[in-house]
């Protein structure tokens, strides 16, 4: 049996991984953006949207680094498309909440990522629990980065 790569090679691979999956994640992104009509930027904000849940305008400004000028633009479309809605705060009435509509977003969307989600499953169907757990782990704590 060859001996096991050494740990400096594994992190190359593992680092060039990753970048070559963030790539083809923003590459399919876009292209998922383009085919229902929306921007690159239009379709993260989709995104931080689904991973945080509602968030105010500001907020959105904060996690994706734009102006709070150029978030309301974004979400002026995402609301003329159908695909978020601004709500005021049950917390407090002055401030508004943008949200995603579930609805319209899983009905334009899900079929443009559903071989993604099958083809994930499949390749984790390959490694047993205790492979899982570190991958699990892995993957948790780069997404915290």
């Amino acid at each position: 049996m060859p001996d096991d790569p050494p740990r400096g090679v594994v992190q190359t691979q593992i680092f060039d991984a990753v970048v070559h999956m963030i790539a083809g994640a923003i590459l399919h992104s876009h292209e998922v953006a383009e085919k229902i009509g929306l921007g690159a930027s239009d379709a993260q904000f989709l995104t931080l949207l689904q991973v945080h849940g509602p968030l105010t305008p500001g907020r959105l400004a904060e996690l994706s680094g734009l102006t709070t000028g150029t978030v309301t633009g974004v979400v002026d479309r995402l609301e003329r498309a159908g695909y978020a809605r601004r709500d005021r705060s049950s917390d407090d009435r002055r401030k508004v909440v943008v949200s995603r509509v579930e609805e319209k977003v899983q009905q334009d969307m899900r079929p443009l990522y559903e071989g993604y989600g099958q083809d994930l499953l499949d390749l984790l169907g390959r490694y047993d629990d205790d492979q899982l757990a570190v991958i699990a782990d892995f993957t948790t704590r780069l997404a915290r980065q």
